[in-house]
């Protein structure tokens, strides 16, 4: 399986001319699309997104990861093995979380180029040709062995707002741990206490609860946080006991 994981939104061409390219050149593979509206241009946010929804996927799955405000710039183009799956995409923080989490990683840096390279669309261009070839079991590109970026000082979690959903919820860069059951959430002076799900809080009511993601995640019952606690992408939070 090959699985998108993108800032380039629903609507518009850049999705289609990607998925054009990895269905031409690995017709035998599932190609799906995990995300494509990933916090745009931010991939220091997005990587958090990207380790969450990547742990459930099965190995030997090939993920092709694309949010590059540097695109036509110095930063590397990248591929890493992480635990049996492999990431393809721009070296600028976003598979910086994934390989934090994994216990086993291997970084490579892709020298090839195609005849054809845009400036502006490397997911397309560069990215695609090559999950797709990983895809078919095709390493024949040759990446150079690289150690990878120094995590040593990159934060395991977050405590900031990294994406809002369809419903206007707000997922955060903060695994769930045992430690935070029954502490308070403070974000733009709000004080939100936890529930473990919607059904058992009141309409129009705010909490925290740990999401599908084991993320936490700050929803209203039947509205949007987002709108109504006046929430916005990078905001930073914190827990009371």
């Amino acid at each position: 399986m090959i699985w998108l994981f993108t800032d380039f939104g629903a609507e518009g061409p850049y999705l289609g001319q990607t998925e054009a390219v990895l269905r031409l050149g690995a017709p035998g593979a599932d190609v799906i699309n995990l995300l494509s509206n990933a916090p745009t241009a931010q991939p220091r946010l997005s990587t958090y997104l990207l380790a969450a929804l990547s742990q459930r996927l099965p190995t030997g799955s090939v993920l092709l990861c694309v949010v590059d405000p540097g695109v036509g710039g110095k930063r590397l183009a990248v591929a890493l093995e992480a635990d049996g799956r492999w990431f393809v995409g721009p070296e600028n923080g976003l598979l910086n979380t994934v390989a934090q989490q994994a216990q086993k990683t291997s970084w490579r840096i892709i020298d090839w180029r195609p005849d054809r390279l845009s400036a502006s669309f490397h997911g397309r261009d560069l990215f695609a040709p090559i999950a797709a070839r990983i895809a078919k079991g095709d390493f024949s590109w040759a990446g150079r062995p690289w150690e990878g970026p120094d995590l040593s000082h990159w934060p395991a979690d977050i405590e900031t707002i990294i994406y809002f959903d369809h419903y206007g919820n707000a997922v955060t860069g903060r695994r769930y741990v045992p430690d935070l059951d029954g502490k308070t959430l403070a974000v733009n002076g709000h004080r939100i206490p936890q529930a473990q799900t919607f059904c058992t809080m009141p309409e129009g009511a705010t909490f925290w609860y740990r999401n599908s993601m084991d993320l936490i995640e700050i929803a209203i019952n039947r509205g949007r946080a987002v709108d109504i606690l006046g929430l916005s992408l990078g905001m930073e939070f914190g827990f009371e006991k």
